[in-house]
C-alpha cells in the first residue's frame, strides 16, 4: 500500500510577493543596511562616553567660580588668540549651572566639497572656564569618532546635501524589508506560533538551522523599534516625509514660518556687552533650562547673515525635544521674541524631538539601550540573510547536480 504524499501547501500571493522583495531589496542594499546599523550603533552612547572622557573640561574646579563670569566678548578673544584660526568663532554654549564651563564652538563648511572631510572645513569645540577664561580643552570634532560615525550613518561620508538620499533611498527599501519581513514571519496557525517566538535549539545541530533562527526570530523581535528609527532617519532625508508628519499632527504641510523680526538700525545704541544682555535676559526667563546657544558669527546655518540675534534654549541636557526661541536687538540686546516650547505646534514639537526619537535619547537611558540593541540586530540582519541565501544556492545547485 503506497503512502499518501503530503503537499506542501502553496504560500499565499502576498507572502510569495513578500518573499521576493524581502529577497531583491536584502541584496542590493544589505551592505548600506549593515554600515548605516553598525555606525548608528555605536553612536547611541555618545554623551555618556564623551561626559566620562571630558569630565575634567566640562566642570569647573569650585575655587576658581566668581560672583559673575566675564564678558562673553573677552571670553571669545581669548579663545580667538589661543588657537588663532583663520575663522571666526561661531557660536557659544552657555550652561546653566554655575559648575560648568561655556562651549566655544568654530564650525564652517564648503558647499561646493563632495565628501565629509572637504565638506567640513573646521569643527572645533572649545570648553573655556568663564570665570578666569582659561582654554580647558580644545577638541577637533572634524577627526573625532562620533562625528565620523555620524556622517558615515547620515551620508556615507558623502556631501550631507548628497549623501542623505543615497543613504535614504535604502532605509526606505529597509522599511519594505521589515514590513515583508513580519508578513513572513506570520504564522500560519497556532502551533506554528510556539516555534516563532523563543529559540528552541536542544535538538538542533546545524549551524544553518541556527542562523535562520537568528534572521527570524531576532528580526521580529527588533522590527518594530527599527521602523520607527527608520521613519525618523528618512524624516531628516526627504521634504515629503516631513511633511506628511506635519500635515498628520498639525494639518499643514509646512511648518510654521516666522516672520522675520529685523533688529531696529539704531546705531546710537550699540552695546559691547550685547551678548551679556541677551544671556542674562535669557537666563532670568529659564533658569530652569540647561543651556542654551548664541551664535557669535552673525551669520545663521546657511551662512546669511543675521538680522537678529536668535538664542535656541534648551530644556533638558543631552536632548532636543524641549527648546525654546528667545529673538535679541543685535545692536542694544532688547528682547524682540520669546517662543517658549510650550507655544509650539504639535508638528514644531515633533521636529524638535525627531533627532532625540530617532537616537533613543529621547526615552532616557532605557531608551538609548533598546536601541543599542536594537542596532546591533539589524547589524547583524544582513548578515545572517545572506547566509540563508546562500545557503539555498548551494543547495540547488547540489540538486541540479544530482
Amino acid at each position: 500500500m503506497r503512502k499518501k504524499r503530503h503537499h506542501k501547501r502553496k504560500p499565499s500571493f502576498i507572502k510569495k510577493w513578500s518573499a521576493k522583495l524581502h529577497l531583491w531589496f536584502g541584496l542590493s542594499v544589505g551592505i548600506i543596511v549593515f554600515i548605516v546599523s553598525l555606525s548608528g550603533t555605536l553612536y547611541v552612547f555618545k554623551d555618556e562616553i564623551q561626559g566620562i572622557l571630558r569630565k575634567d573640561d566640562v566642570y569647573i574646579k569650585d575655587e576658581t567660580i566668581a560672583q559673575q563670569p566675564l564678558p562673553i566678548l573677552v571670553l571669545k578673544e581669548k579663545v580667538a588668540q589661543t588657537l588663532s584660526e583663520k575663522y571666526p568663532v561661531t557660536s557659544v554654549e552657555i550652561p546653566l549651572d554655575k559648575n560648568k564651563s561655556y562651549e566655544f564652538l568654530y564650525y564652517e563648511k564648503d558647499k561646493n566639497a563632495w565628501n565629509y572631510f572637504d565638506e567640513v572645513k573646521i569643527n572645533k569645540l572649545v570648553y573655556v572656564n568663564p570665570y578666569n577664561g582659561e582654554v580647558l580643552g580644545v577638541y577637533n570634532e572634524k577627526y573625532n569618532i562620533f562625528p565620523i560615525l555620524k556622517a558615515i550613518h547620515w551620508s556615507l561620508l558623502l556631501k550631507a546635501d548628497l549623501g542623505k538620499y543615497v543613504v535614504g533611498i535604502p532605509v526606505v527599501l529597509f522599511i519594505i524589508m521589515l514590513i515583508t519581513g513580519i508578513i513572513l514571519w506570520w504564522p500560519k496557525n497556532k502551533n506554528a506560533r510556539k516555534g516563532r517566538f523563543r529559540f528552541s535549539w536542544k535538538e538542533v545541530k546545524t549551524w544553518k538551522r541556527k542562523n535562520y533562527d537568528l534572521h527570524n526570530i531576532l528580526g521580529f523581535y527588533a522590527s518594530f523599534i527599527a521602523l520607527i528609527v527608520s521613519l525618523s532617519g528618512i524624516y531628516f532625508s526627504f521634504p515629503w516625509v516631513k511633511n506628511a508628519f506635519n500635515l498628520a499632527l498639525s494639518g499643514s504641510q509646512e511648518l510654521p514660518k516666522e516672520k522675520e523680526i529685523k533688529s531696529p538700525d539704531s546705531a546710537t545704541s550699540v552695546s559691547k556687552y550685547v551678548f551679556d544682555l541677551t544671556a542674562q535676559e535669557t537666563k532670568k526667563r529659564y533658569g530652569s533650562s540647561s543651556s542654551f546657544r548664541i551664535p557669535l558669527n552673525g551669520k545663521n546655518k546657511k551662512g546669511k547673515d543675521l538680522k537678529n540675534i536668535p538664542v535656541t534654549v534648551y530644556g533638558e541636557d543631552g536632548r532636543f525635544a524641549i527648546r525654546s526661541q528667545v529673538v535679541f536687538d543685535k545692536y542694544s540686546g532688547e528682547l524682540l521674541m520669546n517662543k517658549p516650547h510650550q507655544q509650539l505646534t504639535n508638528a514644531e514639537k515633533y521636529a524638535n524631538a525627531n533627532y532625540d526619537i530617532h537616537t533613543g535619547s529621547y526615552f532616557g537611558i532605557f531608551g538609548k539601550i533598546l536601541w543599542f540593541i536594537t542596532g546591533l540586530v539589524c547589524t547583524s540582519l544582513p548578515i545572517t540573510g545572506f547566509l540563508i541565501w546562500l545557503g539555498k544556492k548551494k543547495k540547488k545547485g547540489i540538486r541540479k547536480l544530482s
